[in-house]
Formats: C-alpha cells, sequence, structure tokens
C-alpha cells in the first residue's frame, strides 16, 4: 500500500471544488438568486453579496473538494479505489458539510424550508460528483525505494 499523495489530493481537490463551485453558481447564483435576494432582505441584510463573501463561498468550495478527496485518500485501503469509494467519500462529505449544517439552519428558521431542502439536495449531487471526478486524478505515492508489495499468499 503506498502513502498518501498529498499533491494529488489537493490537485483532486481543487477539481472537486471547482465542481462544487459551478455548481453553486448555477444553483444559488443563477437560478435561486431570486430566493436568496428575498431571503436575505427578509433577515434584514443586503439582497446581493461582496466580493468578501463570494470569496468566503469559493474558498469553501475548494476546502470541501480537498477534504473530500483526503477521506477518499484514507478510505481507499478499507474500500478499495474506485468510483464506489468515491461515492462513499462524497457521501459522508455530504453529511458532515451540507445536510447537519442544514439542520439547524432549518430549525431557526433562518430561511424557507424549501430554500434549505434546495440546498441541501444539491449538495449532495455536488459533493459525490466533485468526489467522484476528483478521484479520477488520485494516484497513491509510490513506496520510497521503489519496493513493490509481496504477492498475495506470501
Amino acid at each position: 500500500m503506498g502513502k498518501i499523495n498529498g499533491g494529488r489530493i489537493v490537485a483532486g481537490g481543487l477539481l472537486a471544488g471547482v465542481v462544487i463551485n459551478l455548481c453553486e453558481f448555477v444553483v444559488n447564483g443563477v437560478i435561486l438568486k431570486d430566493r436568496w435576494a428575498n431571503a436575505m432582505r427578509v433577515l434584514g441584510k443586503p439582497a446581493g453579496y461582496g466580493a468578501t463573501e463570494m470569496a468566503a463561498f469559493v474558498l469553501w468550495g475548494f476546502l470541501v473538494g480537498i477534504f473530500a478527496l483526503w477521506l477518499y485518500a484514507a478510505i481507499r485501503p478499507r474500500y478499495g479505489a474506485g468510483p464506489k469509494t468515491a461515492v462513499i467519500a462524497g457521501v459522508a462529505v455530504w453529511v458532515l458539510a451540507y445536510l447537519l449544517a442544514g439542520i439547524p439552519t432549518a430549525a431557526m428558521h433562518l430561511f424557507g424550508r424549501r430554500l434549505v431542502v434546495y440546498g441541501v439536495a444539491i449538495g449532495l449531487v455536488e459533493a459525490v460528483a466533485g468526489t467522484v471526478l476528483g478521484a479520477w486524478l488520485y494516484k497513491e505515492a509510490e513506496p520510497v525505494g521503489g519496493a513493490s508489495t509481496p504477492a498475495a499468499g506470501d
């Protein structure tokens, strides 16, 4: 078994982050833009987002992608390499970053229930799709000295 490849985690995580950020932009910045503006006005906040808020959202998307790839690399020895393991990692990240975060938001009635449900639902799609795509780039680091692993049964 090779060591976790940090460079590939970052590269795959950034690719996953691109998927997450594109989905977030299309869904929240285009399709649900007016609903989000209304929700913010109800809270007494400005309807639009400034550069600082947008930078924070984009950074969040990339950090979620990098975490998803780290998790994929960490569970590969147990579940094996491939898309099935990437889906497992993506769902786990979705639970942590989207589902659990949506529960208190919905419970406090900060935003309409539908808006929260839309965010959690699209989060499942983007987290899994991003993780699967990012995992496609991931390869474990070669053992130091080029040592090969023993054959099965050795």
